[in-house]
């Protein structure tokens, strides 16, 4: 029992030891043989190997006898205190007679620090983890990438526990990312991003859900074209990232935005199609046009706008010179002065015959309604002051039935 005890003691000073007063470690592993990692701001203690016990060692620091501030030579090992980047280099240890007994080289920096992870799904049927190191350790690092997908409730029986596992695998081209093929959109995995180093490991878990990551690549392929015969119109078409597989399940819908050029502000609109036309730009004046993504049952968010894209109206002969409609645009603001827009043009560039037949009709029927409703109310005035005067005969024919009694004699009442 007493063994047992001093066992325990001994494991735990030294513990403490390497813990406290040593950080070490001895890799070959990590492509540096003959390397020697220490922590920084620890203290390093360096051991001569093949130094016999009882005889003395002297050291050198790449290659001088000079050695680091504060460093101390017992019995042999060489002592660092509070080790800092300046104490790396190449150490060596010779003997009495200045025989080169082992040679170190040291290299100090800092265990891993929690990495930041953050997950992308570009289309349906795999996604991609990005991360990043929370701590410069100054030293070599390797990340180790593991996912399990999260099981359904009562479905725990189904599968084989290993079936839901595997790597998220990386690119040596992309560094710091990894991809999860043949991912299901409903599911939700759990994302392990292990961060080594030669001091130690720290990692980071991520619970994610594939339709909530969605974000598509942005549209490619933007093209400007002008409308002949038409100055206030553009026609904007556009593909598919090559990124999304085009199913009929899975499809996208887009944003486009649009300005003139010297002008800040955006206008957007919303479309499923991949092609719209701009009915209210701006005569002569060159404008710009970028265009998102998103699924098209909001599923994830937005993807970021593409490259832009830039083009002009055609020229008619009702179109302006460039300077007079940079004016106009200017003048879009009522507080700055009246428009300057064409008398020939509408303000607002969206009418065209499909619009005003469309307004006309629309006119037409609303008079259509509203002179029904008058003619109702006029018809229920008319029946109602008909009946009112029906009364009023009827009351005026009795008082003088009663009147014309009251004034006959009595007897010939009688």
């Amino acid at each position: 029992m007493l063994s047992l005890v001093s066992c325990v003691g001994r494991v735990v000073v030294l513990l403490a030891a390497v813990l406290v007063t040593t950080s070490i470690t001895m890799s070959g592993e990590w492509g540096e043989e003959g390397v020697t990692y220490g922590q920084l701001g620890k203290d390093v203690t360096l051991t001569c190997a093949g130094v016999s016990p009882g005889s003395t060692a002297t050291w050198q620091w790449n290659g001088a006898p000079a050695l680091p501030e504060d460093s101390a030579v017992q019995q042999g090992q060489l002592f660092l205190p509070h080790a800092e980047l300046s104490s790396e280099g190449l150490y060596s240890c010779h003997d009495a007679s200045g025989l080169l007994l082992s040679s170190i080289t040291l290299r100090l920096g800092r265990a891993p620090g929690l990495p930041s992870i953050s997950c992308r799904a570009s289309n349906y049927e795999n996604f991609s983890c990005f991360w990043a190191s929370s701590l410069e350790t100054f030293l070599p690092t390797k990340y180790i990438t593991t996912y399990r997908k999260k099981q359904l409730p009562g479905s725990e029986n189904r599968r084989s526990p290993t079936s839901d596992v595997g790597l998220c695998v990386q690119d040596p081209a992309q560094p710091f990312s990894c991809t999860v093929s043949k991912s299901q959109f409903w599911s939700s995995y759990r994302m392990n991003v292990t961060e080594v180093n030669p001091l130690g490991s720290s990692f980071r878990l991520l619970d994610i859900t594939v339709q909530a990551i969605i974000k598509p690549d942005p549209p490619e392929g933007l093209r400007v074209e002008p409308v002949p015969s038409a100055p206030r119109r553009l026609r904007v078409s556009w593909e598919y990232p090559s990124t999304w597989p085009k199913e009929p399940h899975f499809q996208l819908k887009f944003r486009l935005q649009y300005r003139p050029v010297i002008d800040n502000s955006w206008s957007v609109v919303e479309t499923a199609n991949v092609s719209e036309v701009i009915t209210d730009a701006f005569m002569g004046l060159e404008h710009v046009v970028q265009v998102s993504a998103r699924d098209f049952l909001d599923a994830g968010s937005w993807s970021e706008w593409s490259a832009e894209a830039w083009g002009v109206p055609a020229t008619g002969l009702t179109a302006v010179p460039s300077e007079a409609a940079t004016a106009a645009v200017e003048s879009e603001n009522p507080a700055e002065g009246p428009s300057l827009a064409p008398q020939n043009e509408p303000v607002a560039g969206r009418s065209d015959p499909t619009e005003k037949v469309a307004v006309l009709v629309s006119l037409g029927v609303f008079a259509f309604f509203v002179l029904a409703v008058i003619l109702v109310f006029a018809f229920l005035m008319w029946v109602r002051v008909k009946k009112h005067s029906k009364e009023a005969t009827k009351n005026h024919d009795l008082l003088a039935a009663a009147i014309h009694l009251k004034a006959l004699p009595k007897a010939q009442i009688l």
